[in-house]
């Protein structure tokens, strides 16, 4: 077993090993899926425990030997992102476990936080106030992520997470372990926002925003952003509906 903690939490260890050891059967269950997250109390904290799913063989010796873990990326990119002045969770250890042909499972600890609610609401909460300043001060937030040279591959609704401060928001990233670095040319950075809300009125508030932010034209931005989320469901639906139909091939329910 490998266990990384930032230089603040190297006395946690101890307290991080017990975690691991009782994740399986204790803890509060935030999601259960491919990936299972928990909160578990560590020692005196509330810590978030991302357990990520078993690789298939190619991947246990891929992550083994030859490319980090998403547990791995998740802790770095974490870092990075808060040296940045971009929010996300305090990450505070990844863990991986090994057997004879490479990586079993990974896990990525940050501290626990506790939002008002996610970017999902705003789509579907009409009772959230103020819904149109929240989401300029989230393309502020995202703009000075693409200033930063941070393109975040898994910008979806869910997550976002959202805290109310106040006359303001505060923004978290969670689910880190895509990630780009580079100088982000302006089309991508319109493109980083289409997995949000298939809902146009969204996309006008903040392609209208960016462009203000960015000193450029606010009809062509909201135009691009909306054409890159009805490429992104179209794409999505026939991934879907072919999905659908292997499974119908090998008796299998399909998603509805």
């Amino acid at each position: 077993m490998k266990l990384v903690t930032v230089t603040s939490y190297k006395n946690a260890t101890g307290a991080i090993e017990q975690a691991l050891e009782n994740f399986q059967h204790s803890g509060t269950v935030l999601y259960q899926g491919r990936n299972v997250v928990k909160i578990l109390q560590v020692g005196k904290e509330r810590m978030n425990i991302k357990r990520f799913r078993k690789p298939n063989l190619l991947n246990q010796f891929v992550y083994r030997f030859l490319r980090k873990s998403k547990a791995h990326r998740s802790f770095e990119y974490a870092q990075r992102l808060q040296e940045n002045g971009v929010g996300t969770p305090y990450p505070v250890a990844y863990c991986e476990q090994f057997t004879t042909l490479g990586l079993s499972y990974s896990y990525y600890f940050s501290q626990q936080v506790d939002c008002d609610f996610t970017f999902r609401a705003l789509i579907h909460d009409d009772t959230i106030e103020n819904r149109e300043e929240i989401l300029k001060q989230y393309v502020a937030f995202v703009f000075h992520m693409h200033e930063k040279g941070i393109y975040f591959l898994d910008n979806s609704p869910g997550n976002t997470l959202i805290t109310i401060k106040g006359t303001s928001y505060e923004f978290r990233l969670v689910d880190l372990n895509r990630m780009k670095f580079y100088d982000i040319p302006y089309i991508d950075r319109l493109r980083n926002f289409e997995r949000l809300a298939p809902v146009k009125w969204i996309y006008d508030i903040m392609g209208a925003e960016y462009a203000r932010l960015s000193g450029t034209n606010p009809e062509e931005a909201i135009i691009l952003m909306w054409k890159f989320v009805e490429n992104f469901q179209e794409r999505f639906h026939k991934k879907r509906e072919l999905k659908n139909k292997l499974k119908g091939v090998f008796g299998l329910k399909p998603k509805v």
